[in-house]
C-alpha cells in the first residue's frame, strides 16, 4: 500500500490565506473578547465569514473540490447560530 501525498498549496494562496487570517481574523477575535454584546455578535458573524472564505481558499488552492462541503455547512450553521444568539440576547441588545 502506497500513500499519496496531498497536492501542495500554491505559495501565493498560502500567503493570501495567512494575511486574511491575521488581518481579518485578529480584529474579529479582539472584538469578541472586548466588545459589548452587540459588537460581539457582529464579530462572531464576521469571524465565521472569514473562516468560510479561508476554507474555500484552501480547498481551491489544494484542488480538492470535495472539501468545499465544509465551508458550505459552516456558512449555513453560522447564520442559524447568529440568529439564535440574537434571539437569546434580544432583551439585552
Amino acid at each position: 500500500m502506497t500513500l499519496v501525498a496531498a497536492p501542495a498549496l500554491a505559495p501565493v494562496l498560502g500567503w493570501i490565506a495567512l494575511v486574511l487570517a491575521v488581518a481579518a481574523g485578529g480584529p474579529c477575535l479582539l472584538a469578541v473578547c472586548r466588545g459589548d454584546e452587540g459588537e460581539r455578535l457582529i464579530a462572531v458573524q464576521l469571524l465565521s465569514v472569514v473562516a468560510t472564505v479561508l476554507l474555500v481558499l484552501l480547498a481551491v488552492g489544494q484542488d480538492r473540490p470535495s472539501y468545499l462541503d465544509v465551508p458550505l455547512v459552516l456558512a449555513l450553521v453560522s447564520l442559524a447560530g447568529t440568529l439564535v444568539f440574537a434571539r437569546f440576547f434580544g432583551r439585552t441588545l
